[in-house]
């Protein structure tokens, strides 16, 4: 008795020893899981900060890090919480030039804290796969955990896409980081839902998703996987369950999105007006109630239901005012606008405003359920539908009052051509057309209409052609070839539209490649040396299967929750934009979530090679999970980063900032500056706002002045900039009045553009229909308008330069050959007429004709700007305007900076390529033919030896936009520097030529453009070399010119 009883005693000692060493196993895991996920931590920080740019970069980083650094008001529907954060950054520095590197440092740290939460996301879903409870801890188990929480993150750290947001001042690197950061919040939160405290995570998670609403709104589509995180772990899952709580995720998603988000400024816009014009408060008196209503109302619920135990209520009012909070970082966008800062984007000073602001009603909508086709005929007028009025204060009548009742401006489509699920719904640009039918491969059915008394048939698109160009476009072309992009492997960064030669997903596996891009042996020079070819071999892809094959036969419910985080991150996402063709930019950074979820599977393909090595070693070895993680590292992440960093190392680049002060520094002082898009428009912001370069010259967006608060800011004096010169009243152009200005042909004679000005000053209603269909039709009544030139005072402003002295003209004729004007180019011809020459003008060189109205003929480039001045300009070429040689050469010789695009440490982007390509060729190309012009061939030559140094071949590839330098070198003289360039151009067309002829006909078919181009270039550079008698160029070059011309002639 007594030795059973010993033994006994053994071995409850035996298992208490057993479960503390199980306890130490779990802390010690605990401790590596966590020290690991630092190590990753510390590489992609490592990563993104030795390659951020060290300044401003092109599209939207300019605003973000000029509104950020001043708390201005960005575009709809802004980014406070990023403009707090980023804000917070630059406090670290006293140097503006530093400000940008600081807003790049931030997105560096969120996308490397965004890799340290994905790293314990996946080991969470591998640990749920191989460690179910105590007894599973054991360190293969361990091992395996740790290693594909390793590879899974390091592989998303060299992803493409991410890696390129990582490295600048946007809003997507801090948007993922909420994204990651919440979605861990669940898993954290099912680690410890018995805990009676766990409830905390879930509010974190709440607040956490109000704050990144003032990032960007993706990170809300994680919603409906962590309803599932939520139900798996308190439920039972049944299917049926699992189908009503993913509904149920989406509807919470719905609800932010669509009820709360808006709905909480809807109803402070809603009080604050009834508060004002029904009961006669002052203004902001309602939103001030409001306010009080909602703190109070929220802090009673929360308190009431506390304390009668009512415990599902006390945790929705509890998360809605953590919601709430989070979200309250809109507040600063109001009080800023209030403060009239310089950006004041849409002006949201009031809740009516900021509702309009968040809405993005300046964007339009977007058909998403029901809609038109793109050629759907209008219904008639009075089937349109109205949007919700325009209001503004009136501060005489202390009262906000309807400045646009916006009645019927919604149209209505003739209903036989609305579909469900409508793809192909936009009429926009002609071009959109074009390519819906090539996508969609539409023949349609015909349908007869009558349109203004007219009968004609109309070929309605299909619905199966609808879905053609769904799935080939949207899905196919954009989505899933960015997905490729990031796990199998890219042709180049150029912007593709479907051809074969740019931005094409390319493996590096030539039979597979063969048949996406032809074969890849035959690629020019150019492309196969261009940095972002980076090849992965399918290998992330392969193992991203494995991995959700493996943790779908082991976990299907924890598969289901990737998937969801998955698919919202991406389809859902495509499901929603209802892209049309010919975007601005490539869109893949939208989708980086779902790349993001893709890892944790890359991660968990570890997991499978382990189990697959277990097996072969017919015993659980550590040597498996060893050599599983060692292997997947090699075989992923090392080959994604060998093959990105080249192209995403942007560590050396100052090219948007020093584009930026080329526009600025081509203006005389206290000029005015005409821009169109963002690349000539956000940069310039940023050199402004931020180190405020040339603060005396007023850039003034002719997108922008399309609206009236735009148009009340540039009534405004900014740092040095006095207001600009418009004389109408803010009545005059306010949201409703002159939104679009016909052109009646009424008088024929020439009218003096200020006469008119004065007149519809004096009475708004001057030139004005009243149409009882239409409402309100502006007009004016002529075609051609003048400005007169009072010479005495221009000579004595000194404006004109001596060369142009006695070709002052008269007056400066403008002739409007169009059926309507807008309210930007109304606001142009205001400038126009009372600027009386004080200010110079100008318009910058990307801006098109559109802008110009009509003033080609007096405009004179003198850099990155074209200058008004009252000459006519003698065109010696086809493009805009004539050459200022004296100025502009000057800028371009002495003043203009180069961002070091001579370096090749440097990489040049698309956007970059671009500009780089428009400096040399059109840039010092144009100003070298003036300059030969007037007989100065050794400052062309200067010039252009400047544009070949700080541009190289090796930086700006040879193109079609090399033709003026190798011209107007030959013309110089220079034949010695024209010849090696000649010979380097022909070789680079044949080589494209080659490429392209050895494509099928319906891909080469596609580069039709591309073919002429490039025939072009021979025919050129032959034409040359017979002009100057260079023998040897024409004796190499003619033979192949004429076979690829009987080609073209051929074959297309």
């Amino acid at each position: 008795m007594k030795r059973i009883i010993s033994k006994y005693k053994n071995l409850l000692i035996f298992k208490k020893y057993l479960t503390s060493q199980k306890k130490i196993i779990m802390k010690k895991y605990s401790l590596w899981n966590n020290v690991i996920g630092w190590i990753v931590f510390g590489i992609a920080a490592f990563v993104y900060l030795s390659t951020i740019e060290p300044t401003t970069s092109f599209w939207d980083c300019g605003e973000y890090i000029a509104t950020s650094y001043k708390l201005q008001v960005g575009h709809p529907p802004g980014a406070p919480t990023f403009q707090l954060l980023a804000r917070f950054f630059t406090l670290f520095t006293n140097d503006v030039t530093k400000v940008a590197m600081c807003v790049n440092v931030m997105s560096a740290l969120m996308s490397a804290f965004t890799i340290l939460f994905l790293f314990w996301t996946i080991t969470y879903f591998a640990k749920k796969i191989l460690i179910k409870n105590e007894e599973n801890y054991n360190l293969y188990n361990i091992i395996a955990v740790l290693g594909a929480g390793f590879v899974g993150a390091l592989a998303f750290t060299f992803t493409d896409s991410f890696w390129f947001n990582a490295v600048e001042g946007e809003v997507y690197a801090t948007s993922s980081f909420f994204t990651a950061i919440t979605f861990w919040a669940a898993t954290k939160w099912e680690r410890n839902a018995d805990d009676p405290h766990s409830f905390k995570w879930l509010i974190l998670i709440i607040f956490l998703i109000g704050l990144a609403i003032g990032v960007h709104l993706l990170n809300i589509l994680a919603i409906p996987a962590i309803a599932l995180i939520y139900y798996y772990r308190k439920y039972k899952p049944t299917t049926k369950k699992t189908i009503i709580a993913l509904l149920v995720g989406i509807a919470i998603l719905g609800l932010l999105f669509m009820v709360i988000i808006p709905g909480v400024v809807w109803f402070a816009g809603k009080i604050e007006i009834f508060f004002v014009n029904t009961l006669g408060l002052p203004f902001n008196s309602g939103t001030i109630f409001f306010f009080i209503l909602i703190i109070g109302g929220i802090g009673y619920a929360i308190w009431y239901t506390q304390k009668h135990k009512l415990i599902i209520a006390n945790s929705i009012w509890l998360s809605l005012a953590f919601l709430l909070i989070g979200y309250s970082t809109f507040l600063i966008l109001p009080i800023r606008s209030n403060a009239n800062t310089p950006i004041n984007e849409n002006a949201p000073k009031t809740a009516p405003a900021l509702l309009a602001y968040l809405n993005r009603e300046q964007y339009g909508s977007t058909p998403l359920l029901f809609g038109p086709y793109f050629n759907a005929p209008y219904a008639p007028r009075d089937q349109w539908k109205d949007r919700s009025p325009v209001y503004e204060k009136d501060e005489q009548a202390k009262k906000y009052v309807i400045i646009d009742k916006r009645e019927k401006v919604v149209p209505a489509y003739d209903k036989r051509f609305t579909t469900f699920f409508p793809r192909m719904w936009s009429n926009q640009e002609s071009y959109h057309e074009t390519a819906y039918k090539e996508w969609g491969k539409i023949k349609g059915v015909p349908i007869r209409v009558s349109t203004g008394g007219e009968s004609q048939v109309i070929y309605k698109p299909t619905f199966i052609e609808n879905l053609r160009f769904f799935f080939s476009y949207q899905v196919g072309f954009m989505y899933m070839r960015y997905f490729f992009w990031n796990f199998v492997g890219r042709q180049n960064d150029l912007q593709g539209h479907g051809d074969p030669m740019s931005g094409n997903w390319e493996s590096g596996i030539k039979f597979i490649d063969k048949s996406n891009v032809g074969d890849t042996d035959t690629y020019p020079t150019y492309m196969k040396e261009n940095r972002a070819r980076n090849h992965y071999y399918f290998l992330p892809l392969i193992l991203g299967l494995v991995g959700l094959f493996y943790q779908l036969n082991k976990n299907s419910k924890n598969t289901f929750i990737v998937f969801m985080l998955f698919f919202m991150t991406g389809l859902a996402i495509v499901l929603y934009l209802n892209q049309t063709p010919y975007q601005p930019r490539e869109r893949d950074y939208s989708y980086v979530g779902s790349t993001y979820a893709y890892a944790i599977w890359i991660g968990l393909g570890v997991l499978a090679i382990a189990d697959g090595l277990k097996k072969l070693l017919k015993k659980e070895n550590i040597l498996a999970p060893i050599v599983a993680t060692l292997l997947s590292l090699v075989l992923v992440p090392a080959i994604m980063a060998k093959e990105n960093w080249d192209d995403h190392d942007r560590s050396n680049r100052y090219t948007a900032r020093d584009i930026a002060k080329m526009y600025l520094d081509s203006c005389e002082p206290n000029a005015i500056f005409f821009t169109t898009g963002d690349n000539d428009t956000f940069p310039l912001w940023y050199v402004q706002e931020v180190e405020g370069h040339r603060t005396d010259l007023r850039i003034c967006n002719l997108s922008l002045l399309q609206t009236d608060w735009y148009g009340d800011q540039m009534k405004r004096k900014v740092y040095l900039s006095d207001p600009l010169p418009i004389s109408m009243d803010h009545k005059a152009y306010r949201s409703g009045t002159r939104d679009i200005i016909y052109v009646f042909d009424q008088i024929k004679e020439p009218i003096n553009l200020k006469e008119y000005f004065d007149l519809i000053n004096k009475d708004n209603n001057a030139f004005v229909i009243n149409d009882p269909q239409y409402g309100r039709i502006d007009y004016l009544p002529g075609k051609t308008f003048y400005v007169p030139v009072d010479k005495e005072k221009v000579l004595s402003l000194g404006i004109i330069p001596e060369k142009y002295k006695d070709s002052i003209v008269d007056s400066v004729i403008i002739n409007i050959n169009r059926a309507a004007i807008t309210k930007a180019q109304l606001f142009l011809l205001d400038i126009l007429a009372n600027n009386d020459w004080e200010r110079p003008i100008y318009f910058s060189v990307t801006s098109g004709q559109e802008s110009h109205m009509g003033l080609e003929k007096y405009l004179f480039q003198e850099g990155m700007a074209y200058h008004l001045l009252p000459v006519k300009a003698n065109v010696i070429d086809g493009y805009t305007g004539g050459v200022n040689t004296d100025v502009m050469y000057n800028n371009f010789m002495n003043k203009f900076q180069w961002g070091n695009m001579n370096d090749p440490r440097v990489y040049l982007d698309e956007t970059n390529l671009r500009l780089a390509k428009n400096l040399r060729g059109i840039v010092s190309g144009r100003l070298s033919t003036y300059l030969l012009h007037e007989n100065k061939k050794d400052s062309a030559i200067k010039v252009l030896d400047r544009a070949m140094l700080e541009m190289p071949e090796n930086q700006v590839p040879y193109d079609i936009f090399i033709i003026p330098i190798i011209e107007n070198y030959l013309k110089a003289g220079a034949i010695d520097k024209a010849k090696p360039i000649m010979k380097r151009t022909a070789d680079v067309a044949i080589e494209y030529l080659n490429y392209i002829y050895s494509l099928p006909n319906k891909k080469h078919r596609l580069l039709d453009v591309e073919k002429q181009q490039y025939l072009f270039i021979l025919q050129s550079i032959l034409r040359y070399a017979e002009q100057y008698e260079l023998n040897d160029v024409t004796d190499t070059y003619m033979r192949q010119f004429e076979h690829f011309y009987q080609l073209f002639a051929t074959r297309g």
